[in-house]
């Protein structure tokens, strides 16, 4: 088996690795490191959880001049959730080696950005949003960047950020590496890649792998009207110790948290209207376990890494098969089992088909529980919350009370009043969501797997050279060859 002192990296790095308890490569980083270590640029299709931020962090931090004093690796992400946990990630990694790195994204105060920012961080990862800011103001300076990261490129393309990535590609004078990751390849990321990449090399986790093996996976038809009650019964009957339940919009995120709460469940919505501030402290809740019940859109749950989500429940279908993928990744992590339950209204069918072809993975269909069926899960779980009180020990200042009973009332009795007064009876309450359209049918487009890398000159003009003429603006600031990736020499951007 694979080791990380089988790469040629620093003895820091390994330390660094060694307390955050990494000792063998996943699959992603076994591949990806060593080619990342030569310096070429590669393209890694891998969905979150696979450990993908250790595969380009590692050979990143192990290239860097702690003697320099501007910014030498850049990260580009999504969401400020991944731009967080990707910078906390990598200040592990790096600790040893004394490596810095600086998140940047929207919603912070940009003053702290800039005061941090003066420190000289050797890494800086950022939304790309804010990164164009910064660098207008001057206060990100990419001349002397070395490698560049495109973290989960496919979910940048669903989010509209594709053009702003080119934008800031292009304000990059300096010869550097380039390392992209991304879940699927749409032609538009094969695109991006043809244009900005040099010779890539291709690294894919099988299909096989993209939905992970330990999490059971399961399907309920369930008409419209119909979803919000049955949520509740399994919620009841599967007792989830931290569930994350996924909205395909908005106002449907805040109408099934507040209906949640009418019927006594912790809940709270996150999705991105709600501010910074608000999302960070539902988020800490939930991973704390304060709140059991975390509701979400797909581009606020993006970058979720909590430990301990045992059950994902797909209340909407996602408007894209592989969106999927990266829903019910938020359970079943660190070899711990999960469970993901989606919910089908009879008209998406044929979209729960194109989910089951891309990830290779045939879904059990689960029937509607019954009210008698949410009883007996109560009550399994008022059983189960009573035997670890036995265990506990902690009742000594009941006892007397207690045997006050067994002299008038028979044991099995007075042990059935205590399971009635436990158990939480189900919630009757009233609860109307609004009416959701089914989602249209999308295919599942061949050659996702990036496969295919056709140019289409007849969109962008031009022949095969990179700097195409019929491209966007700033694609005459790009270098035409990258030349010898060895070479870290400036170049000139108007060549």
């Amino acid at each position: 088996m694979t080791s990380f002192k089988d790469f040629q990296i620093g003895e820091d790095i390994i330390k660094s690795l060694s307390n955050m308890g990494f000792e063998n490569p996943t699959p992603i980083q076994e591949k990806a490191i060593p080619v990342a270590l030569e310096g070429r640029d590669m393209i890694g299709q891998a969905q979150t959880g696979t450990g993908k931020t250790t595969a380009f962090g590692v050979p990143m931090i192990d290239k860097i001049t702690l003697d320099q004093s501007k910014v030498q690796g850049l990260v580009i992400a999504p969401t400020r959730e991944l731009a967080i946990q990707v910078g906390e990630e990598l200040n592990r990694i790096g600790q040893h080696k004394r490596v810095r790195t600086v998140p940047v994204y929207g919603g912070q105060d940009i003053q702290r950005q800039i005061k941090a920012l003066k420190k000289h961080p050797q890494i800086v990862v950022a939304t790309p949003g804010r990164l164009l800011d910064h660098i207008r103001r001057r206060t990100i300076r990419l001349d002397e960047i070395q490698t560049v990261v495109l973290d989960e490129a496919d979910e940048m393309l669903n989010m509209g950020f594709i053009e702003d990535i080119e934008a800031i590609l292009a304000e990059i004078p300096s010869e550097y590496q380039t390392l992209l990751f991304s879940a699927t390849m749409p032609q538009r990321i094969q695109r991006l890649a043809e244009r900005f990449m040099d010779q890539p090399e291709v690294i894919r986790i099988k299909a096989k792998q993209l939905t992970v093996e330990n999490i059971e996976q399961f399907y309920l038809e369930v008409k419209e009207p119909q979803k919000f009650d049955v949520l509740c019964k399994l919620l009841d009957i599967e007792s989830p110790d931290l569930a994350i339940i996924f909205g395909r919009t908005k106002k449907r995120v805040d109408e099934l948290t507040e209906g949640l709460l009418k019927r006594g469940y912790s809940a709270e919505g996150i999705h991105g209207d709600i501010t910074q501030n608000k999302r960070e402290r539902a988020i800490k809740r939930f991973k704390n376990q304060t709140t059991d019940i975390l509701v979400a859109t797909d581009v606020a749950a993006r970058g979720l890494d909590i430990s301990g989500v045992t059950h994902v429940y797909n209340f909407d279908l996602p408007q894209d098969p592989e969106s999927y993928v990266h829903r019910i990744g938020r359970t079943g992590r660190a070899g711990n089992k999960g469970q993901a339950v989606t919910f089908v209204v009879p008209r998406e069918f044929e979209h729960l088909k194109n989910i089951e072809e891309l990830t290779k993975h045939k879904m059990t269909r689960k029937q509607i529980p019954s009210y008698d069926d949410v009883l007996e899960g109560i009550q399994k779980a008022t059983r189960d919350d009573l035997l670890n009180a036995l265990e506990d020990q902690d009742f000594q200042k009941y006892k007397r009370v207690a045997e006050n009973l067994l002299d008038e009332y028979h044991s099995v009795d007075v042990v059935a009043a205590a399971l009635k007064l436990l158990a939480k009876e189900p919630d009757r309450t009233p609860v109307k969501l609004s009416a959701v359209s089914p989602l249209r049918v999308k295919k599942v487009r061949q050659g996702k797997g990036g496969g295919n890398r056709k140019r289409h000159n007849n969109r962008r003009g031009g022949g095969q050279n990179r700097n195409r003429g019929g491209g966007r603006r700033r694609d005459d600031r790009r270098p035409n060859n990258r030349g010898n990736r060895g070479n870290r020499k400036r170049r000139n951007p108007n060549q």
